[in-house]
């Protein structure tokens, strides 16, 4: 029922404006069966009154139901803009059309007709105030023709022993339609009260949503500042291992610096993958693809685990078997977190005998290979019936695993995620006390079947054999004593500053090849002293300068080229970069700008 706000303190007082549109929708989604009923009445009036008296209302009841229904389609939309009194109008006019057939039935002469008239009358309030159940007051005032047809007949009894009889169904009327508002009354008001309690769970939810996106923000941004922070003693490891790489080892000593390297280089992927964070959607995770030589991946591999067994007493095998090739196109980060998982789990649950690891290789076609990494262990197995919850998250399998090694239990289940997202899988095999075997199978794409030539070692000498003068600006004295060694190491000479008002300082009054210059540092920061010095007029206002940063974002990229700096170089140094960077030097600024970024390390004005 739609109403406006006369309507809603006064005759339907009892009923938001809301109600009433539903009722007004029901009456309208409805309206069909009104002329069911009218048709009814006009039957059981053709039995008693007679053919013509009953034709002529049912052609007028007719008329005005469909008055009613035009008038209600199109007070529908209208809530609140004098529409409201318009409704119970019509419906009242309409209702004493239909409270004429009570009054034909009584006054008829058929011994049927006075049982037909009290019928007729209950059932037309029945009527009314189904309709309009949310809405009593409004009944009343709509269905008050039928009271005066009551009251006519009422009237009319006066004087009769039928007269209290019919007064007394007055009040058992009544109370019916009492007891149907009540019972209807009741029921909304516990849908309304649930939909209250719905809705306060949907701001609750909303609320959290809200405060878990804020979390979800903050761990972000913290992880970017934590990823930030370790690049810088990152540095230190692999700028050390790459200049400890250049002097004179042994092969044992060189085969521990490998694994050195590699696993920092692991770790480095990893810290890369955090600052990717924002980018990775929840379930999914970023996979590239690029040319992996084969061999260097098992090395990366199999390196630690292979100390670890040997530390632990166990005896480790490695294998080749079947057709592998050179170089495979894939992700080697991933790969190397789905074997390196299953190869930390074999030595952990391994106490006596060995541990095997097995790479077996199957040509699918030139293009295509087939890879099954396979390892095996001699520990205590796993039995049948926990297989199956070997793969759930946050699930192992010996619950005394988790104080005696520590883990969340949730590595099988993320290397199986991975194998499925490369199109691969990870199966299982085990016997109870006697071992476990875990099968990583993948498929790639072939590149080369031969073997590449081994790459050799980053020499600091420039092409044309001059020696350079190198101003080095860095507050950290790693950084600082790795870069001067690496370039002593060729003759060139190097000046090294803590910070970029030192640097401004030493510019002013000594000319260098070259200045090298991080970013972040106390007192000044780099991009401050580059600006400085291209705006002095000392000696070095023209001379090449590389910016350092840990952050290897375009827009800082950008900012640095755009302080002045010829060359952007991010950290951990790649000094094969490094290298190319000051064989440019001898071409001036000029030269470093139109050098080519050759790697993801290297940035160009």
């Amino acid at each position: 029922m739609v109403e406006s706000d006369a309507i809603d303190k006064g005759l339907a007082g009892d009923q938001r404006p809301g109600e009433a549109a539903q009722a007004l929708r029901a009456i309208l989604q409805t309206q069909y069966l009104r002329y069911l009923i009218i048709f009814s009445w006009a039957l059981g009036l053709l039995g008693t009154i007679g053919m013509t008296p009953a034709a002529i209302w049912l052609v007028s009841t007719l008329a005005a139901g469909t008055l009613r229904g035009a008038v209600e389609k199109r007070i529908s939309d209208r809530v609140g803009s004098g529409w409201g009194l318009v409704f119970p109008a019509v419906a009242t006019v309409t209702t004493a059309v239909w409270a004429v057939a009570p009054l034909l039935a009584w006054f008829s002469d058929a011994p049927f007709g006075r049982a037909l008239a009290m019928t007729l009358l209950v059932c037309g309030y029945v009527l009314v105030f189904s309709q309009l159940r949310s809405s009593p007051r409004q009944a009343l005032v709509i269905s008050s023709p039928y009271g005066v047809a009551a009251l006519i007949i009422l009237v009319s009894l006066w004087g009769t022993p039928v007269f209290w009889s019919f007064l007394g169904v007055v009040p058992f009327t009544a109370a019916g339609l009492f007891v149907l508002v009540m019972m209807t009354m009741l029921r909304e008001e516990r849908i309304r009260a649930f939909q209250e309690h719905q809705a306060h769970l949907i701001e609750e939810l909303e609320t959290a949503r809200d405060r878990a996106n804020a979390a979800s923000e903050a761990k972000s941004n913290f992880l970017g500042v934590i990823s930030h922070e370790l690049r810088t003693p990152m540095n230190g490891v692999l700028g050390a291992a790459q200049l400890l790489s250049a002097t004179r080892l042994e092969e044992t000593q060189r085969e521990y610096l490998s694994i050195i390297r590699n696993s920092g280089d692991n770790l480095l992927s990893l810290l890369n993958d955090i600052l990717d964070m924002t980018k990775i959607e929840a379930g999914k995770m970023t996979f590239e693809v690029v040319d992996v030589v084969v061999e260097d991946l098992h090395k990366r591999v199999v390196g630690p685990f292979q100390a670890q067994a040997e530390a632990k007493g166990l005896t480790f095998n490695l294998m080749n078997e079947g057709e592998l090739p050179a170089t495979v196109k894939g992700d080697p980060l991933r790969v190397c977190q789905v074997i390196q998982n299953l190869l930390a789990n074999a030595v952990k649950f391994t106490d006596t005998g060995e541990v095997t690891y097995t790479v077996r290789g199957e040509r699918l076609s030139d293009k295509r290979v087939r890879f099954d990494f396979e390892v095996k262990d001699s520990g205590s197995g796993i039995a049948p019936e926990d297989i199956e919850r070997l793969f759930q998250p946050f699930t192992q399998v010996d619950g005394s695993s988790t104080r005696r090694f520590g883990g969340t239990g949730l590595g099988l289940t993320i290397s199986r995620r991975m194998a499925n997202i490369m199109g691969g899988d990870i199966a299982v095999t085990s016997t109870y006390g006697q071992g476990s075997t875990f099968t990583f199978s993948v498929e790639a794409e072939v590149v080369e079947w031969a073997r590449q030539a081994p790459a050799v070692a980053i020499e600091a000498e420039v092409s044309d054999g001059r020696h350079l003068t190198v101003l080095v600006v860095e507050d950290h004295p790693v950084n600082r004593m790795i870069l001067e060694a690496w370039m002593g190491s060729a003759g060139h000479v190097s000046a090294t500053a803590e910070n970029g008002q030192i640097a401004v300082d030493m510019a002013q009054s000594q000319a260098f090849d070259l200045i090298i210059m991080d970013v972040n540092m106390p007192v000044m920061d780099g991009l401050t002293a580059t600006r400085a010095i291209r705006d002095s007029v000392g000696p070095n206002a023209d001379t090449p300068i590389v910016v350092l940063s840990a952050s290897a974002r375009n827009e800082d990229h950008e900012a640095g080229l755009e302080a002045g700096a010829d060359a952007y170089l991010n950290k951990p140094i790649d000094f094969t970069a490094l290298a190319r960077v000051m064989n440019r030097v001898g071409t001036g600024r000029e030269g470093l700008r139109a050098l080519e970024a050759e790697g993801e390390n290297v940035a160009a004005a």
